[in-house]
């Protein structure tokens, strides 16, 4: 399972996805009878660490993007036939068997402004043997979701403009397929990996290249995904639109989070800071509401705060200045909920 035919090392994801298949097999093989127990379960052997942690300098930023989308559209043969296919993998973090399979009906194209996409399935190549209908490709639903599990996926402007140009130029298949080769069939990895790779030496610079930036059409779908939540977006929606759970996200993505981290520490100081700069333009006296804690409402007698089921009272003598919110009231976070209920001044 560790190595190939000429003896040579594979992957650690190639010989993660064997062992579970080969484990797999002896399950079945034990519950037919012809096995005890799994001959894998006393093997003291460890599947090597996979790498899932996306690196940034293998993924595109947007101004990259732009120059590799650009490079598709004026390669001759295929190029303009997969430049909406791309847009798709980056503006809309889809999958390449996600792109294959979109048809039509699935895209909902406004006139202006942004416009969704109903994801309900991708094709894979499972090969003539392991198709019941003796077909190459595959329909199969969503990755690991259910059968009949649909995904909207709200896409920008520019990539509401991307599918209705390519319809209006190329139309669309009998079964409604948006994206298609020349004969009509379902577009072969091959062919798109090729025209990815004439784009790339068109596109990038010599010191890209040699960092292998956006060396695959599938660091499109991260370059979209690490977007997302870079630019501030909330990662739990980051991850529904991506089709993954919020784990995966935080896992695989960790690098592209820490800037959005920077981002909410910036948002949380400069709310400190306009606390600070109204307190010191109050009429002089500070209220004295105890030590400071997380506000999301002002008043000017005394409140109860309840924080995490912790309860504690601060009272406003009458002689203090009434707390009044800022111009500009702070991001509110999703971490801690405040509940606030107005409280009798004790005299």
């Amino acid at each position: 399972m560790c190595r190939k035919a000429d003896g040579s090392a594979v992957a650690a994801k190639t010989v993660k996805r064997k062992k579970a298949a080969v484990n797999e097999v002896f399950g079945v093989a034990v519950e037919k009878g012809y096995f005890g127990q799994n001959p894998l379960a006393d093997l003291r052997w460890t599947v090597p660490e996979v790498a899932d942690e996306v690196d940034p300098e293998c993924v595109p930023n947007p101004a990259q993007v732009a120059r590799l989308l650009a490079a598709v559209k004026a390669l001759p043969g295929r190029g303009p036939h997969l430049y909406a296919f791309f847009g798709c993998m980056y503006y809309a973090a889809m999958r390449p068997a996600e792109v294959i399979h979109l048809q039509k009906s699935q895209c909902r194209i406004p006139a202006t402004g942004w416009g969704p996409l109903n994801l309900k399935g991708g094709v894979v190549m499972a090969g003539k043997e392991w198709t019941d209908d003796g077909a190459v490709h595959e329909v199969q639903s969503l990755k690991r979701r259910a059968a009949k599990a649909t995904r909207p996926v709200p896409i920008p402007p520019v990539l509401v403009r991307m599918p209705r140009e390519h319809i209006e130029r190329f139309g669309v298949t009998p079964d409604g397929r948006v994206f298609h080769n020349a004969a009509g069939n379902h577009i072969d990895a091959s062919a798109y990996g090729i025209t990815w790779l004439r784009a790339r030496d068109t596109a990038l610079t010599l010191d890209e290249l040699a960092l292998e930036l956006a060396v695959r059409p599938y660091d499109l779908r991260h370059a979209g995904i690490s977007f997302w939540p870079a630019s501030g977006a909330d990662p739990a929606e980051c991850a529904r639109r991506a089709g993954q759970n919020i784990q995966v996200l935080f896992r695989c993505y960790a690098k592209f989070l820490a800037e959005a981290r920077h981002h909410a520490n910036r948002l949380v100081e400069d709310s400190m800071r306009r606390w600070d700069e109204h307190e010191d333009a109050a009429a002089g006296v500070s209220p004295a509401l105890g030590p400071e804690m997380p506000r999301n409402s002002w008043s000017e007698v005394g409140h109860r705060w309840q924080i995490s089921g912790l309860r504690s009272c601060f009272d406003s003598p009458l002689r203090c200045a009434p707390r009044r919110a800022p111009d500009v009231l702070p991001a509110r976070s999703g971490a801690i909920f405040l509940r606030l209920e107005e409280a009798q001044l004790l005299r």
